[in-house]
Order: structure tokens, then sequence, then C-alpha cells
């Protein structure tokens, strides 16, 4: 065999041109086959067996599966599961897309996919009709709906999807990464030449600019997906003492329901509906109208002249709505326009909070948080400021989990934030196991992770607070359960702090978007305590003593639920 390959090698030597005539021959054979595959035609299918793209229940619940990965983390859907997810199932699909598709054939391989791509874009505007490029701004944006940033991954019909699955009719991009949702387009129209900028994870086609909008009008599947149905529930208020003032737009409605009043609001764009009988009230939350001060939802249980089971309040007693439209006037931030020198630490254990609290933060004072590290998950969400070096100045406060000496005595302030212990090492085996917004496999639960976890965490969790409390300077205690149950008050506390001016209003707009994206679902929750008794009793004398050293220093103790249930 050896010898006759030899031959061969010898005889090409000395007639390369035969070689080269043989390698052609070959790869034009190759490309034959490749084409004869690729037009094949479409499986046909008989008339009892459901087509697999026509629509099925089992397609139905692959657009089901789809929809739920992309509301807890924005993934798409894999294509091989789904052939229609790309566009969502919110869009129309008529006889003429079928009988398109029943042309173009079921091609594979790379050719497949350039036909596919060419002929998605010919039918683009049957399902998503682009509207042009708009101004935008941060002050007053042109779409006034929901919003998520991905600095990596952004695509066009990720960004359709995301719209379409909260009834929007407008989605928009900007500046390759954004993504904003409306129910109608408040800019003007400019140049196409103005919205250039490629999409972060969809180099091909095209993500606005800056401050500039690409904007595709939705075209929804049924006329159903308009109503707003995802509307928040805030309670029974009463009545405000300038009702004019405080919620600026009213109508009366005799056949008054709670879908009208939340349909009229947010086609006013207005991110609060509130019921009063038969006139439906529009507007924000105000100091005039706070939301704080909720009265016994008896008080309002007067039923809708146009609904028999909803409550519609009355002329003294509203019911209240949170409509789909985002309150914007918390929504701009910014670097720092002068470089600070003051250095303010926002210092937690992990699993305490301190991303959530960092959005809170940013809403309220319109400046970016950064970073002792550097997080590439969530600078892709949004956080700018991660990237930026701690010292840089241009951050109105810095996250940070180091609990050394030497860490600590950098900064000049510092705002500490302590969580219920069990609730914090839970939350960051969470993140260590499953991601920032995931969770730890139950195997990881019952393995060795779990107890090996506690031992070498628990302890941390009380040298953190006890070291800032000793070496930190001008340091503000914040309790994680305070925050949560009183968000408005503790966060003034914080933000006074940060030496920054922020009005009340703009406070009350963060308590209507308070959980941002980094806000673990509570869906799935472990069936058992994972605690056994010598963890609690471990972790049970680490809260005794973090509870002494707050009081040693006039502080309120710890909240009475951290000790053992």
């Amino acid at each position: 065999m050896a010898k006759l390959l030899v031959k061969f090698q010898r005889y090409f030597r000395r007639k390369p041109v035969r070689f080269f005539t043989l390698i052609a021959l070959y790869l034009t054979a190759g490309s034959l086959v490749f084409l004869h595959s690729g037009f094949t035609g479409e499986p046909t299918v008989s008339e009892n067996e459901p087509n697999p793209i026509e629509g099925t229940s089992e397609r139905t619940e692959l657009q089901d599966l789809g929809v739920l990965q992309l509301s807890r983390g924005f993934k798409e859907a894999p294509e091989s599961l789904n052939p229609a997810r790309r566009f969502g199932p919110w869009f129309k699909s008529t006889s003429k897309d079928t009988s398109e598709r029943s042309k173009v054939g079921d091609y594979g391989g790379t050719w497949s996919r350039a036909l596919k791509g060419r002929n998605v874009r010919e039918k683009e505007e049957d399902r998503a009709k682009y509207i042009g490029c708009y101004v935008d701004n941060t002050h007053q944006r042109a779409l006034r709906g929901v919003s998520f940033f991905d600095y990596k991954k952004m695509t066009v019909f990720r960004c359709q999807d995301n719209c379409a699955e909260r009834g929007y009719l407008y989605a928009g991009l900007e500046f390759g990464a954004e993504c904003y949702c409306g129910h109608k387009i408040q800019a003007l129209n400019v140049s196409e030449a103005e919205c250039s900028m490629e999409c972060k994870g969809e180099k091909s086609n095209v993500c606005g600019g800056v401050n500039r909008l690409s904007i595709y009008r939705l075209e929804l599947a049924q006329e159903s997906a308009r109503r707003y149905g995802s509307a928040i529930f805030r309670g029974c208020f009463r009545r405000p003492d300038n009702t004019s003032i405080a919620l600026p737009v009213s109508q009366v409605m005799l056949n008054m329901s709670v879908d009208k009043c939340v349909d009229f609001c947010t086609g006013k764009e207005y991110p609060l509906s509130a019921l009063a009988g038969t006139s439906c009230h529009c507007g924000f939350p105000t100091t005039l109208f706070t939301l704080h001060e909720r009265e016994d939802e008896q008080l309002c249980a007067q039923k809708c002249t146009g609904e028999d089971f909803e409550s519609c309040g009355t002329a003294e007693y509203f019911i209240v709505y949170q409509t789909q439209v985002q309150d914007n006037r918390c929504m701009d931030r910014r670097f720092l326009p002068t470089r600070s020198k003051q250095f303010i630490a926002l210092a937690s254990f992990p699993g305490a909070g301190n991303t959530w609290a960092r959005h809170l933060i940013e809403l309220a004072t319109g400046f970016y948080t950064g970073s002792y590290y550097f997080d590439g998950s969530l600078y892709n969400k949004g956080f700018k400021g991660e990237r930026d070096h701690w010292r840089s100045g241009r951050t109105i406060c810095i996250k940070t989990h180091e609990s050394g000496q030497k860490e600590i005595e950098s900064f000049d302030s510092a705002i500490l934030l302590i969580r219920n212990p069990y609730k914090a090492l839970m939350a960051e085996f969470n993140r260590k196991y499953g991601g920032h917004i995931g969770f730890a496999s139950h195997a990881h639960w019952k393995g060795k992770e779990w107890p090996e976890f506690v031992k070498n965490y628990a302890p941390w969790w009380a040298t953190h607070t006890l070291d800032w409390l000793k070496y930190g300077k001008n340091v503000l205690v914040v309790h994680f359960e305070d925050l949560k149950r009183d968000l408005f008050v503790q966060l003034k506390r914080m933000v006074s702090l940060l030496g920054i001016m922020v009005f009340e209003d703009r406070l009350l707009c963060v308590e209507s978007q308070k959980d941002g994206n980094f806000k673990r679902s509570g869906l799935r929750k472990l069936e058992y305590d994972p605690y056994t008794p010598e963890m609690r009793k471990m972790i049970s004398k680490y809260i005794k003593t973090v509870d002494t050293a707050l009081k040693v220093r006039n502080l309120s103790g710890v909240p009475d639920d951290y000790y053992p249930r």
C-alpha cells in the first residue's frame, strides 16, 4: 500500500496539471450533490395529518416554552424547536405567507439559510413593519413603555418579541443594544442615515444610533392582545384633595370597566389608572397622590357598571391600577459631570441585594454606580459604570464586597447593606451556581457544595459587617428588609448620604419600577429547609454578635426575623 501511495505522489509531481484537474472535478461533483439535496422540495403532509408549519397543539406548547425562556432571561428559543419562533407567535400569518413558503420549499444547509433569510426580509412588512428612524432622548422618550438593554446579544427580532409579548404596538432599537416598547410614537422622524449602528448580536441589521430609534410597528395576531391585562393592582386609596391636579386627565365612562379605564390611561401615556365609579382618572404618582396610604378595599367595593365581577371604586375612594406605561421621570442616567474626589462605598455581603440597591440608586439620582470589580453580565444589562475603574470618580458610589481594613479605609463614607444571613446565603449560593437570576440545581443543594458553602461563608457574613463598623468612615447602615418594606424612606436616607438633591416625585417614580432586571423569580423555591440544626446554631451566634455590635454604636439591632424560624 505504501509503495502504491509513493507511485501516486511521484506521478502527480511530474503531472501537476492533471492533479489540479482531478481536484476540480471532485469539488464540482460535490457541489452538484449539495445543490440537488437543497432542491428536493417540501415533504408532503396528508389532509388527515396536521401540518407542523401551519400550527398544532404541539407547536403551541413549543411557543409557550419560547415565551417562558424569553420572559425569564430574554433568551431566544432555539429555532430547531420552532421554526415560527423567530418572529414570535403574536404576528399575523396570512395564507399568502403559507403558499409562498410551500413554493420555496424546506431547504437545508447554507443555501437554505440564505434563501430563508431573503424570504423573511421580503415578508417582514407582514409581521413587523419598519416605520423609520426617530429622535429619542433620556428626558422625553419616543416610546414610553418598558425597556431592556443587552450590550452583547441584542437583535431586532429579540426586541420585537419582547415588546409583542407584552402587547405593545411599537418596538424601537437604539445604540445597537437598547430596546424600547410603546403604544405610540412621540418624536420626530429623521433621516435614515442617522440610524446606522449595527445590532450587538446581529451585525447584518441596524439597531438605531446615538439618541436615534429604529422603530417597527408590530402586527399583533389578535386584537385581544392589545388589551393591557398585565396592569398591576395597586390598591384602594382615598380621593386626593385636588383631583384635577393630582390626576390631570379624566373621562366619564357610563359603562365603566377596569379594562376600559386602563386602556384609556395607557392610550394617554399615563402609568396610573384610577377608577372612581363612572369616572376614570389618569396620572403619575406624586406628592399629591403618593399611594403610600392604602385603605380597606371594602371602601372601594362598588361593582363596575360594565363588568360584573370587578370593583370600580367610588367618588371618594379610588381603585388604582398601574398600567404598562413606563414612568420616564427617573429613567435618565449619566456619569457625573465632574469627577468626584470622594469615594462612597455601597458595601454588602454577597447575596445581600447590592445589585438591586444599585438599580434603585441609579434611578433615584440619575447617575451611574461603579464597582470594585468588573462583571460583564451586569454591564451588558445596562450598568455602564461597571467598566470604569472604581477610582475614576465618574460614578455616584462603588459596589464592594471587600471586608479588609486596607480596602475599607480606601473609602470616605459607605452605605452598609445588611440582609438576613439565611436569605443572603441562599441568594449567593443560587448566584454562584445559577447566575444572577438563576437557581442552583437540586444536586448542588443536596450535595457537598451547600454544607461547605455555609461553613465558609456564614462567618464572612458576620466579619463583613463587623469590619465595616470598625474601620469604615461615616457608615450608614441600611437593612435590606427595611428597604423592601419602606423603600421611599430608606432610599431617601441613602441618597442623602450621596449628597444628591432629589425631588420626591422622582423617588415615587422609582417605587413604581423598583424591581429592575435582576430580581430572581420567586416561583422556584426549595420545598424544604436546607439549614440543618447545626447550621442554624452556628448562624444564630453570628447574628447575636452583629446585633450587639450595632447596638453598641447606638444603631438599631437586626430585625427580629433574622433569628431562626
